[in-house]
């Protein structure tokens, strides 16, 4: 093999895989697309091994998350991008082992923070039940 014959090769799989828009093993899963070993996940698309989840694209194993990109062992989090072992984040980005988190950016093993700042616990649930209502985050 040539590696031009190699790269004509890699690009006609490429290609095919990239018309494939079937779930594989799921239960239950409506408007999904790509979708692997996943249950009652709604309206996502490339989710591996999640559960619950809504409007989400490129997640694995996570749960009851929604509107979220590219997270991995996340829960109930909304609106997270990349995020791994997460739970109860909003519009988070890039954090890892944290809980309690909103919008915040790069944290790693924190809890209770918004904007990357420290809150206590009942500050925080006080502050981001107003922000959530206003933004219209509540499900």
């Amino acid at each position: 093999m040539t590696p031009s014959e190699f790269e004509s090769r890699l690009r006609e799989l490429l290609r095919a895989q990239s018309t494939v828009t079937l779930n594989a093993q799921c239960i239950e899963c409506h408007g999904c697309e790509k979708c692997v070993l996943c249950t009652f996940c709604r309206d996502s698309k490339g989710l591996l091994r999640c559960h619950y989840c809504t409007g989400s694209t490129d997640c694995s194993d996570s749960s009851h998350c929604r509107i979220c990109r590219g997270c991995m062992g996340c829960s109930h989090c909304i609106d997270c991008e990349r995020c791994t072992q997460g739970a109860y984040l909003v519009r988070c980005v890039a954090l890892s082992s944290c809980s309690y988190c909103f919008g915040c950016v790069g944290l790693s093993h924190k809890d209770f923070h918004i904007l990357n700042e420290p809150y206590d616990r009942s500050a925080y649930f006080a502050i981001t039940t107003k922000l959530s209502q206003a933004m219209k985050l509540q499900p």
